[in-house]
């Protein structure tokens, strides 16, 4: 039976998508998931902030870093190597990914908060503990990808959740 171009690139397309994931670096998850934690922590310290507000700040925050981080990847790094061509691009764009991906459950729990119901206290430290378990979730994801050991992951867990009490810390001292 003769493959047809539709055919033969499916499995192609799958092998590739794979060999992206497996070579994706998940750590970005873990700095983004710190991000959005430090964020919810000065927004507490601010006072009241409506809810779509808060949403849009996690989003657009970790926006900006995403698109900071792919910044300095392609004219820090790559430029100095040569001219950045749009695979270059588009490759700095997916291996940074994460770092906006992790701050969408945050966002998304605060989305949600109202269905609960939570005040607004409720709603950040809900937002802090989503980030802090999304913290400790990519820094397992991390771990397991770069074949780390069980006694490395456990490792990688147990520092990214004493980061995370750190950042909880801080809401503490700095305002309840």
């Amino acid at each position: 039976m003769r493959e047809t171009p539709t055919t033969a690139r499916g499995p192609a397309r799958r092998t590739r998508g794979a060999e992206r994931r497996s070579r994706a670096d998940y750590t970005g998850g873990v700095y983004g998931s710190m991000l959005a934690a430090s964020v919810v922590i000065g927004v507490g310290t601010l006072g009241s902030l409506p809810r779509v507000e808060l949403v849009a700040l996690l989003l657009l925050t970790g926006a900006v870093f995403w698109l900071a981080h792919v910044h300095a990847q392609l004219f820090g790094a790559r430029l100095a190597q040569g001219a950045v061509g749009r695979r270059a691009v588009l490759q700095v764009c997916r291996e940074e990914w994460p770092i906006l991906e992790a701050a969408v459950p945050p966002a998304a729990a605060v989305a949600i908060s109202p269905l609960l119901p939570l005040d607004m206290p409720g709603t950040l430290w809900l937002a802090l503990s989503v980030a802090v378990a999304g913290q400790v979730g990519w820094s397992l994801t991390a771990a397991a990808r770069a074949g780390a050991s069980w006694k490395q992951m456990v490792l990688s867990a147990s520092v990214n959740l004493l980061l995370g009490l750190l950042i909880i810390i801080l809401k503490i001292v700095l305002k309840e």
